[in-house]
Order: C-alpha cells, then structure tokens, then sequence
C-alpha cells in the first residue's frame, strides 16, 4: 500500500515526476491525476498547474525524462566496454534491456507518447539520441570492417527492430528471468552474424 508523501520544500517540478513515475510503474497511465499527485504531495490542487498545463504536459515530461535517462545509460555503457563492434554491441544490448524490463511501463509510454501529431520537437530530438549512438557504433564498426557495407538505415533496422523486440518481451515478462541473459546473449551473436561483412 502506498504511503502518502508530504512534499515540503525543493523543487516541485521534480517531486512531481518522481511522484508521476511511481504511479505510472504502480497503476499505468490512466490511473495519473495531477489533482491526485498534488494530494500525495501534500500541496494545493492547483499547484501543479505552474509545472504541467494539463495531465498530457505532464506525461510529455515523463517520456522526456526517460529518453534522457536512456541515453544516458546507453552512453555509460558504451564508455565502460571494448573497442570492438561485438563488445559495444553486447554492453548496448545488455544496458538497453536492463532499462526496459526496470523501466517497463516508463518505455511503453516514451514510445506511445513520441509518435503522436502532438509530440514536441524536444521529444522527437530526445527520442533519436539513443538510435544515434547505436548508429554511431554501426558507422564506426564500417570504417573498420567489422560490419558490412550499406546504409546506416538498412543494417540499423535490423539491429534496433531485433534489440527492441527481445527488450519488449523481457520487459512484459513474456521471457523467464533465468533465460534473460543467455538469450540476450545469442540475440546478439545473432545480430552480429546478420551484420558481418
């Protein structure tokens, strides 16, 4: 059961989405009122109203921060691995399902919420960062000639389109823990033999 949080002092923006996360994680998106955040922070009802203008501010917010935190965690685990394709493959494959299955309800809503008509620009630049470093570390990979020739577009597909759909099923809990790991690991040798020269 959930306790109440009073909220008293600090940045209220921030208390906002912390709170709004937890919900999301707890209930799913329907379930989130910033009427209902602003009583379990403890402050007026109107209060939010100077952060988010309505609920899908607020939800904008929310998937926004996510693809921030998404390439963020991308970046530090291609910073911390090997210089090879298969190395830097395998640490973005790794760290991209650990942030979908932690992070499950968060990434359904970042990729519902980046596709709609209303979707900011801000979104759409943030939504890109992480398939940008995954397009960097393919481009790289060329030049070496540790993956085949063609455009960026058409070995990436596959990549991303196989990558997500593992996450995906990780993250819905479609795929036992226990075979997590090692079938990330063949994901990948199956990448890589897609990709090979």
């Amino acid at each position: 059961m959930h306790t109440r949080r009073r909220y008293h002092h600090g940045d209220l923006r921030a208390a906002l989405l912390t709170r709004a996360e937890e919900t999301l994680r707890e209930r799913g998106p329907a379930a989130l009122s910033l009427r209902e955040l602003a009583r379990d922070l403890g402050v007026s009802h109107a209060a939010p109203s100077r952060h988010f203008k309505d609920k899908q501010a607020l939800l904008d917010a929310l998937a926004l921060t996510g693809f921030h935190r998404l390439a963020q965690t991308m970046t530090a685990a291609l910073e911390g691995t090997g210089a090879s394709f298969a190395e830097r493959l395998r640490a973005g494959a790794h760290a991209y399902v650990e942030f979908a299955t932690a992070n499950a309800a968060l990434l359904d809503l970042m990729y519902a919420i980046k596709h709609t008509p209303e979707a900011s620009e801000e979104l759409g630049a943030a939504s890109q960062r992480w398939i940008a470093q995954m397009e960097n570390l393919i481009a790289e990979a060329q030049r070496r000639g540790e993956v085949r020739d063609g455009s960026l577009e058409s070995v990436g597909i596959g990549v991303f389109s196989t990558l997500h759909g593992y996450a995906s099923l990780a993250a819905s809990d479609h795929l036992p823990p226990e075979v997590r790991a090692q079938g990330l690991d063949d994901l990948v040798a199956f990448i890589l033999r897609g990709c090979a020269p």
